[in-house]
C-alpha cells in the first residue's frame, strides 16, 4: 500500500475546518471499535472529541468494552436506524468479513463511512486513515534482527483474522525470510484478551525448552503481560517487542525488560478522520459507492498514513511525561 501526498487534502479541511457556521446543530460523527476502554481507544476518544469541538459538532465513541467482534458490529448496525442519521462514521474492523455488509449498508444509505486503525479493503469505506502496518512490522522485524544478532526463535502475540495485525505479521516475516537463523516458534491468537497473553507465556515458558529468545507483540495488551511473567519467573536476557503506549509498557520499557514499542497515533486518526468526514458530509461526492480507488480524478487518497515512532530507553521518558 503506498502512502499518498494529500497536500490539497489537508488544505481543504483546514479550511472547512473554519467554517463554523455551515454545522447544522444535529450533526454527529461516531467512532465504533471494539475494546473501546483500553488505553489506545481513549486516546483515539480524544482526537475524535477535539476534532468535533473545534467544528461545533457532536461526537461519540460507540462499541463493546471487551473485545468482541460481533457486539462490534452490532453498534455500527444500530447508528443506522439512528435519527437523524450519522454524518459520517469511522470503524476500526475487529473482523473485516464481519463488518464489510454493514458498512456497505451504510453507504448506500449515504452514510460516509472511513476506516481507520484496522481497514476492510473489499468494503465501500471511501478510504482508510491509519498506520502502513506493513511498514511497522518491517520496521519491528529490523529492530528483532539487530537484537537477535540474525538467530534465535521467537514468538509472536496477534488477533486472528484483523488486517492490521495481519499485515504486521507480513512485514515481520518479509524481514525474516532473509535471515533464516530465526525461526518462529509459536503465533499466539491472544483474542484481544491480556490474560490469554499472560496464561500462555506462562505455559510456553514452562514447555518450551529451551526459552525462546524473542516474543513480539503486533497489538497493545500483550507486551506488558509478557514482561509481568518473564520478571516473576526471573527469566532475563529475552528481547521484547511492543505495539503503541500503554503507560505499563512504557513503564516496563524504563525498567529495561521491553525494549521497545511502535507506537501508533490513534489520537491523529481519529481527529484527521472527522475532518475528513466533515468535508465529505457537506461536499458530498454524487456516488458514495463509485470506485474511488481506480478512479484518476478522485477527491479522496486511497489511504493516509498518519505515522508512527519507535520509543525505547533513549527517550521513553519523554512519552511517559506526556501521559
Amino acid at each position: 500500500m503506498r502512502t499518498v501526498t494529500i497536500t490539497a487534502l489537508t488544505s481543504a479541511l483546514w479550511l472547512t475546518g473554519c467554517a463554523g457556521g455551515r454545522h447544522e446543530a444535529t450533526e454527529a460523527y461516531f467512532l465504533v471499535a471494539s475494546n473501546v476502554k483500553i488505553a489506545y481507544w481513549q486516546e483515539a476518544n480524544a482526537g475524535l472529541t477535539a476534532a468535533a469541538r473545534q467544528l461545533g459538532v457532536k461526537s461519540e465513541m460507540v462499541g463493546p468494552e471487551t473485545y468482541d467482534p460481533q457486539a462490534e458490529r452490532e453498534a455500527f448496525e444500530r447508528l443506522l436506524s439512528r435519527q437523524p442519521p450519522p454524518a459520517g462514521i469511522m470503524v476500526s474492523a475487529a473482523n473485516p468479513d464481519l463488518m464489510r455488509p454493514a458498512i456497505d449498508a451504510a453507504v448506500a444509505k449515504g452514510i460516509p463511512v472511513i476506516t481507520i486503525d484496522a481497514d476492510v479493503r473489499d468494503s465501500k469505506r471511501l478510504l482508510f486513515v491509519g498506520t502502513n502496518n506493513y511498514e511497522a512490522g518491517q520496521l519491528g522485524a529490523e529492530l528483532l534482527v539487530k537484537r537477535l544478532g540474525g538467530k534465535g526463535s521467537v514468538v509472536f502475540y496477534t488477533i486472528a483474522g484483523q488486517q492490521n495485525l495481519v499485515e504486521r505479521l507480513e512485514g515481520y516475516k518479509r524481514v525474516l525470510a532473509q535471515h533464516p537463523g530465526i525461526r518462529v516458534a509459536e503465533t499466539v491468537d491472544m483474542k484481544g484478551d491480556p490474560v490469554v497473553a499472560f496464561e500462555t507465556t506462562k505455559k510456553i515458558l514452562e514447555t518450551m525448552k529451551p526459552a525462546p529468545d524473542a516474543f513480539v507483540c503486533l497489538e497493545a495488551l500483550s507486551c506488558q503481560e509478557v514482561a509481568d511473567v518473564l520478571d516473576r519467573e526471573k527469566v532475563t536476557g529475552k528481547t521484547l517487542i511492543a505495539m503503541d503506549t500503554n503507560r505499563s509498557t512504557l513503564e516496563w520499557i524504563q525498567k529495561g525488560m521491553i525494549h521497545a514499542t511502535i507506537a501508533q497515533k490513534p489520537y491523529t486518526m481519529a481527529y484527521y478522520g472527522v475532518k475528513i468526514l466533515d468535508d465529505l458530509y457537506h461536499h458530498k461526492p454524487e456516488r458514495l459507492d463509485e470506485n474511488w480507488a481506480g478512479n484518476t480524478r478522485s477527491p479522496l487518497p486511497v489511504f493516509v498514513d498518519t505515522g508512527t515512532t519507535l520509543i525505547d530507553a533513549s527517550n521513553v521518558d519523554r512519552y511517559l511525561r506526556q501521559q
